[in-house]
């Protein structure tokens, strides 16, 4: 049974620490769940999983008010303090068991093959090392098991995909707690060897102007192994 306490557990020094940015992003995202419909793609992420998940950059938490009854817990990972803390009271609410703990991508804390899947929502554009965090998930996933993934990255015609990459090369990162908006995690995906099952393509918000986030892509892969 997951712990459900009031409090995240203390470490000595948080791996991440964008305390502006985290405040920021907890309003954008909330207002969001309605706003951009983040909340019915939340739903379709996460629909149909069962088990034991990990959840990774897990954010303020609002992935948990959707997982199905049929998960069996939730292992949530979240490095950054003030992101955490929402996180932990989100847990509180939550209809099924998580487990708020600190900890970075590229280093989980948790036991190999231990979940039967994984979710990365919105955090590939962030973390540092993309090949490593996803050899991360690689390894706690039992063989067989399922990665659902929502992730932003390059998209658009020329001038759009140019501008990403010039933000990338300047504002945008320091500005947006490291995250990137040029990145592929399709091919991250393919080059870490998961096998990818279906996908598609989405906007966000789906109607309205284009931003640099707005190219998402939206799907499930598979650790190799038995029970794929």
């Amino acid at each position: 049974m997951a712990l459900r306490s009031a409090r995240p557990r203390t470490v000595s020094r948080d791996t991440v620490h964008h305390p502006l940015f985290a405040r920021c992003y907890e309003r954008i995202s909330v207002a969001a769940e309605t706003r951009a419909g983040m909340g019915a793609v939340r739903d379709r992420l996460l629909a149909g999983l069962s088990g034991r998940v990990i959840e990774i950059g897990a954010g303020n938490g609002l992935n948990f008010a959707h997982y199905p009854r049929a998960v069996s817990e939730v292992v949530a990972i979240e490095p950054e303090r003030h992101l955490r803390r929402r996180a932990v009271e989100a847990a509180l609410r939550a209809d099924v068991p998580v487990d708020v703990a600190p900890g970075a991508a590229e280093a989980l804390p948790v036991k190999s093959e231990a979940f039967d899947a994984a979710v990365l929502s919105l955090v590939l554009c962030s973390v540092r090392d993309v090949p490593r965090a996803l050899a991360e998930v690689r390894r706690v996933l039992r063989p067989g098991g399922s990665l659902r993934f929502l992730e932003h990255g390059a998209g658009g015609g020329p001038a759009m995909r140019y501008a990403q990459r010039a933000l990338d090369r300047t504002v945008w990162p320091p500005l947006n707690g490291g995250c990137h908006l040029s990145r592929d995690p399709i091919g991250a995906l393919r080059a870490a060897g998961f096998e990818l099952g279906p996908y598609r393509q989405t906007l966000m918000p789906e109607k309205g102007l284009r931003l640099p986030t707005s190219y998402c892509v939206l799907g499930t892969a598979w650790r190799p192994g038995h029970g794929a």
